[in-house]
């Protein structure tokens, strides 16, 4: 059956303020997860719940079913901001400035506070104070940094069902969540005629918007609309459907007709979505989890596939394949890249500068939109005659903590050289001395010992010297990945504890298994996506398969087998369960916690699946984290307020 739709097409304006001339859009993603079809009322008490003094959401206007209402949490007080359409059809505030989608206003009045004033001219601030804890054993005090600067919708649980209908789709793989028309025709720009897309409609908040590649050089964009009566998803009025997986299931064998010209328009080829907000990352998993009836293969393997087969032959690797530096390679086929590999400097003039090491740097911003620049170097395991370069090169980059993510023998192979000395003796290697002051064994809850804390003293000749943390994870078991990711959380965590005790000035962290590709690669895109999500939020969307082609750019087949894949997915789930048991603790109604707390526990089905998964995730240290919480809250309370812990 034909459907007839619109083509979605921008008429001719004058200059108005779009996304590129928006500041800071290049560090922070355009604002996602803000808008809930919620009445002023509900409003009020998901902000009164879930939100601190300057987040805010938007919502549909009561008055105007055709504008829209920005409602701010502002101490004790709850403000509503009408956002009306104007002639041109652009958004603006009754007089300020003019906008062609709602995503843009709110990011515009994000990056300028000072623009956004009640009638008494009093600014309304957006923003919110971002709070993260960091505990130290020796300590009862827990080390809290504020964010004053940093501003953020308010981020309302998956549980709550204004969250489930604004963010439910961004879990299907149909779905490419906070793009723009422009941006989903640069995505088709080198696609085949009849491949397509669902995004979210930057027109109407709430509603979908399918862009189709026509003909070479023609993309349309046809818009999913929603009956506010039925709930039913319907195009151009033809048949309803209860879902829009419903709605694309029936197009992908129905063709549609376009209104005007009468052409006829197919759904065939999708592009599927790889970016997923982090707590709606259950969900994808389960889908990637099904098997495709026409090609055999779950969606994991898919997705590995696909990165697999992304093409690596034209970076040169010279240098690692030259006579004089193959025996400096465990592996004669793993040799990094020449454009990223570390180059040792203070070397004699005689010796090779080659070591198997990569920088592996991902930039703030796009593609990934990170909070913050990371940095490590990757690299393979010692061997007896690389010691001396892989103590130059710590000195040189001046990196205060090593991961080893490697047991020195596995299955009765070496797969590293020991490197540092036995406790409180010292290991001489020309001019440089390294010296192992303290090595502490933590056990796992099967009471075996699951990763070691080492510190060492590094000196070289005429030089003050250095401390620098070594943390060895012994867990990972022969075969395979670790059953439960809970413990490369916890080690990743003492990781992060690390970072902190060491200088400011710090150079990176240095990574490294038997190859420096699997386990490393493993254990660096996880750090990436813990980090992300620590500041912006369980709520905020990651890539995996971006981040893993990301550095795999600067170091190949990074995340070496399909396993490993799967297992970054695992732990990330892990550590979002975790965040939801922190948030219950002091007052969120978790429904896998305890769903006889929550009255919207019967709409949660999907999300329950994972509670006995969820469970096994949280350690007596993290329960301990959790409890402390209140006390970093606190404490960061009285810093903004009164300057003072």
């Amino acid at each position: 059956m034909f459907a007839f739709f619109f083509v979605l097409t921008q008429t001719s304006t004058p200059q108005r303020i779009c996304c590129s001339d928006l500041p800071y859009m290049s560090d922070y993603r355009r604002p996602c997860n803000f808008f809930y079809n919620v009445t002023g009322e509900e409003a009020e008490r998901l902000l009164r719940q879930y939100g601190s003094d300057g987040e805010f959401l938007a919502r549909p206007s009561e008055s105007q079913p055709l504008n829209f209402t920005l409602s701010i949490i502002r101490g004790k007080a709850i403000t509503h901001v009408k956002i009306q359409k104007n002639s041109d059809d652009f958004l603006d505030l009754f007089g300020g400035e003019s906008f062609a989608s709602l995503s843009e206003l709110v990011q515009f009045y994000i990056d300028n506070p000072e623009q956004l004033q009640e009638r008494n001219g009093e600014s309304i601030i957006m923003k919110y104070v971002h709070y993260f804890r960091r505990i130290f054993s020796s300590k009862l005090m827990c080390q809290c940094r504020a964010a004053f600067n940093s501003r953020r919708p308010v981020s309302i649980p998956l549980y709550e069902p204004a969250a489930q209908e604004a963010r439910a789709p961004a879990s299907q793989r149909w779905f490419h969540a906070n793009i723009t028309g422009t941006e989903a025709v640069d995505l088709l720009s080198k696609e085949k005629q009849w491949t397509y897309l669902v995004r979210e409609s930057q027109r109407a908040p709430g509603s979908y918007a399918i862009t189709v590649k026509t003909t070479d050089d023609h993309v349309v964009h046809i818009l999913i609309q929603k009956k506010a009566d039925t709930g039913m998803y319907h195009v151009g009025g033809g048949d309803e459907f209860r879902t829009v997986s419903e709605l694309l299931a029936h197009y992908n064998n129905n063709p549609m007709v376009e209104e005007g010209s009468q052409r006829v328009v197919h759904l065939m080829n999708l592009v599927p979505s790889t970016c997923v907000p982090a707590d709606a990352i259950d969900e994808r998993i389960r889908l990637l989890e099904e098997i495709d009836p026409v090609t055999k293969k779950s969606g994991f393997l898919e997705e590995f596939e696909r990165i697999q087969q992304v093409d690596d032959q034209f970076s040169s690797r010279r240098e690692g394949k030259k006579e004089q530096n193959v025996s400096r390679n465990r592996y004669k086929n793993i040799v990094p890249f020449d454009h990223t590999r570390v180059i040792l400097k203070d070397v004699p003039p005689n010796e090779s500068d080659y070591i198997n090491a990569s920088y592996i740097r991902i930039p703030k911003g796009p593609p990934l939109h990170l909070y913050a620049n990371r940095e490590y170097i990757s690299t393979q395991g010692c061997l007896p005659n690389t010691l001396l370069d892989f103590w130059r090169m710590v000195w040189q980059e001046n990196s205060r903590v090593i991961v080893m993510t490697t047991k020195e023998m596995e299955r009765s192979r070496s797969k590293c050289h020991v490197y540092w000395p036995a406790l409180r003796e010292e290991l001489n290697l020309r001019e440089y001395v390294i010296k192992t002051v303290e090595e502490i064994k933590v056990p796992g809850d099967n009471g075996l010992d699951m990763f070691i804390k080492r510190r060492f003293m590094v000196a070289k000749k005429g030089m003050p010297q250095r401390e620098v943390f070594h943390l060895q994870f012994i867990g990972w078991p022969d075969h395979g990945c670790p059953e439960q990711p809970e413990s490369v959380l916890r080690f990743l965590d003492a990781v992060d504890v690390a970072c902190k005790k060491a200088i400011s000035s710090q150079g990176p962290v240095i990574v490294h298994c038997s190859a420096g590709i699997g386990r490393t690669g493993t254990f660096i895109v996880i750090d990436i996506l813990l980090n992300q999500i620590r500041h912006r939020g369980s709520s905020c969307p990651i890539d995996i398969p971006r981040t893993v082609m990301k550095i795999r750019e600067q170091r190949s087949r990074m995340v070496q087998t399909e396993a490993q894949y799967v297992f970054l997915y695992r732990a990330i789930s892990c550590y979002v369960g975790m965040i939801n048991r922190c948030e219950y603790s002091h007052g969120y109604h978790d429904p896998n916690v305890c769903s006889r707390r929550n009255p919207h526990a019967a709409s949660t089905q999907p999300y329950r699946k994972t509670a006995a998964r969820r469970s096994r995730c949280i350690s007596p240290a993290m329960r301990y984290a959790a409890a402390l919480r209140l006390v970093c809250v606190a404490a960061a309370w009285r810093l903004q307020k009164f300057g003072s812990w």
